[in-house]
């Protein structure tokens, strides 16, 4: 309960603030991949409220982490950048696989979809 007492408001402040940013987005996108209809909608949704609800969450901990003293923030920083790269790559592979599954099979939804 010691470190609770040195940890200045001000960093609890912005801590609490990216926290609830992050997990507000995520949630958000999770909500957009239940109510969204066609796939390639819902690809969109969850891919954004990921990028951007992981960026909140580690913003939050690099500022917990350099303001407390307690460890380097290099976890945070690699964490970042992994989720900013396999996040949209991921996005692109699942909507080339559904056009090409949904063009092989003919589907006339499909242009529907897009």
């Amino acid at each position: 309960m010691s470190n609770a007492a040195e940890f200045p408001l001000w960093a609890a402040i912005l801590v609490a603030f990216f926290v609830l940013l992050g997990s507000s987005l995520a949630l958000i996108g999770t909500i957009g991949f239940t109510k969204l209809q066609s796939f390639y909608q819902r690809l969109h949704a969850p891919t954004l409220g990921t990028s951007w609800g992981t960026g909140g969450i580690v913003i939050a901990s690099i500022i917990y982490f350099s303001v407390s003293g307690e460890r380097r923030i290099f976890h945070e920083i690699f964490i970042g950048i992994f989720m900013t790269i396999t996040t949209p790559v991921s996005l692109m592979l699942l909507g080339r696989a559904a056009l090409y599954r949904d063009r092989a099979e003919q589907n006339p939804n499909s242009r529907q979809s897009l």
